[in-house]
């Protein structure tokens, strides 16, 4: 249990580590930090990519600290080294992506408590898809929604890409099938957080 468990947990630690960027952010707006940013002869659109970029290389230790945590426990990884390397770098880029969310969030809220509360969206998508159980062993008007919700395809992108061989087995489909599914949803919002994060920043 533990070979499919780890992906889900590790994949579910990107979205509520993003709570902390929402709170962040609104903060940020709350006190003013952003208002003395805004006056600096600096591209407006570079003070969010620094933050996404920041908050992203935490992402990136945090993640590890977990993974060398997850092996000590008795997780095992049964693709290539190259195939895990792989699942690292997708759920960091799928924490990219997310921070984009979050600072949108952040940056809507007002102000931190707002933000956090803004943030707990995670926890629908975080219970109600494939990281912690088969989406099959849910009933049948949930699984709809937690078959193609774009947390369902990250977890699964990276177990099919840890579990090696017996992947397709497990889940029915071959890896590119999961892969393809989470960068299309990766990019998906990107596109629609970036330009509203953006667009908000501006407004003031």
């Amino acid at each position: 249990y533990v070979d499919y468990l780890v992906p889900g947990f590790i994949a579910t630690g990107v979205l509520f580590a993003g709570i902390g960027t929402a709170s962040a952010m609104a903060e940020d707006m709350e006190q003013g930090f952003i208002d003395r940013l805004r006056s600096l002869p600096i591209p407006r659109a570079s003070v969010l990519g620094a933050r996404a970029l920041a908050d992203t290389a935490l992402l990136v230790w945090s993640t590890a600290f977990t993974v060398a945590i997850a092996f000590a426990v008795g997780f095992r990884l049964h693709g290539s080294a190259l195939d895990g390397l792989a699942a690292f770098g997708l759920v960091v880029l799928f924490g990219f992506a997310f921070e984009w969310l979050f600072i949108t969030l952040g940056l809507f809220a007002g102000n931190a408590q707002a933000a956090q509360a803004m943030g707990m969206i995670v926890f629908p998508f975080a219970f109600v898809s494939s990281a912690y159980v088969p989406v099959s062993s849910m009933p049948g008007w949930l699984q709809v929604f937690a078959a193609h919700q774009p947390l369902t395809y990250m977890v699964d992108a990276v177990r099919a890409l840890t579990l090696g061989p017996h992947a397709q087995a497990v889940l029915g489909h071959p890896i590119a099938y999961y892969e393809t599914r989470a960068l299309i949803w990766a990019v998906a919002i990107l596109d629609i957080s970036l330009p509203l994060a953006i667009a908000r920043y501006r407004r003031g």
